[in-house]
């Protein structure tokens, strides 16, 4: 039986580790922005395609490739994400000849899950919120994701073919090579408890099975929250990965002493605080964590820590 056609805007690290699920079920297709990138794809079993969303005229392969698409891309520096914009602009237009064209080109791009962020929902005050609770993002950041959130919904509802668009908040990703080391190797400062902020946080592996699952269970325009169970504040969250590594806990500070020290971006996220739930994601995309919670993730993965300079 011939496979279907996904493509993939982004193929980073989470990508990475559902390809063996995907390859199996796809004839998988992905971006790469230079030869080089390219060429890494290849030797992953995928077809890749050289194609920047920043410039439009290296998009028009990708009008009318595939089924099904996952995008992963994040926003660049503009107001409005221009990414998000373009890619759509190229999937909107029909691709009825060439190598590259499905058999059926109307039935093409009928699907996109898209990697945001959980940040989308901004400053809540520690409350416990799910996905219909207030947009309340001020960071630029955050605000270019509902931007790009609100573009997929609008190309999934403005054409009488069929399209679903289902969205993905994710929170902080980790991973064994994804641990804010080289922060707390730094000494950078932390919160005291009483005053912190509070977050939830996912594993690399957990958000990558997630995206498999909503490319078939996931609800036409839909969002998701893709997080753990057990909400930690931002210094508990910095000591497991200390106690894990064998580094020494960062010191910690009131807020108002910490705000004057730390970096703008550090301080935007320390600054926002909110519980979510995962209920939905659970229930309609019947996904189960294989790390509900962080102390789950240190618990299994004793002794194995990866040393990176990157976090």
């Amino acid at each position: 039986m011939r496979k279907k056609r996904l493509l993939i805007i982004g193929c980073g690290d989470v990508i990475r580790r559902a390809l063996p699920w995907l390859l199996q079920r796809f004839k998988v297709y992905a971006t790469a922005r230079s030869t080089g990138k390219a060429l890494q794809l290849h030797t992953l079993g995928i077809h890749p395609i050289i194609a920047d969303l920043d410039q439009r005229r290296t998009l028009s392969r990708l009008a009318g490739l595939a089924d099904l698409i996952i995008h992963s891309t994040p926003p660049g520096e503009d107001k409005a994400d221009l990414r998000t914009r373009r890619l759509l602009a190229t999937l909107s237009l029909p691709r009825t000849c060439g190598a590259l064209a499905p058999q059926n080109a109307i039935l093409a791009q009928r699907r996109i899950v898209y990697i945001s962020t959980s940040g989308v929902y901004g400053d809540h005050g520690g409350a416990w919120i799910d996905e219909t609770s207030p947009q309340l993002a001020s960071t630029g950041r955050a605000l270019r994701r509902i931007n790009a959130e609100n573009q997929l919904r609008q190309w999934a509802q403005t054409r009488s073919a069929p399209r679903r668009v289902c969205l993905l908040r994710a929170p902080g990703i980790y991973a064994l090579d994804r641990l804010p080391t080289a922060r707390i190797a730094r000494g950078e400062l932390g919160i005291i408890a009483s005053e912190d902020s509070v977050s939830n946080h996912i594993h690399a592996n957990d958000l990558a099975h997630a995206v498999c699952l909503a490319l078939f269970r996931g609800l036409p325009q839909r969002s998701y929250n893709i997080v753990d169970d057990a909400p930690h504040t931002m210094s508990e969250w910095f000591d497991q990965v200390a106690d894990f590594t064998t580094l020494p806990r960062v010191p910690k500070l009131s807020r108002q002493t910490a705000q004057s020290q730390l970096s703008p971006t550090m301080w935007s996220y320390m600054n926002e605080s909110r519980r979510l739930s995962n209920q939905r994601a659970k229930r309609e995309l019947r996904w189960r964590l294989r790390y509900p919670t962080t102390e789950a993730f240190f618990h299994a993965n004793q002794g194995r820590y990866i040393a990176t300079s990157k976090y």
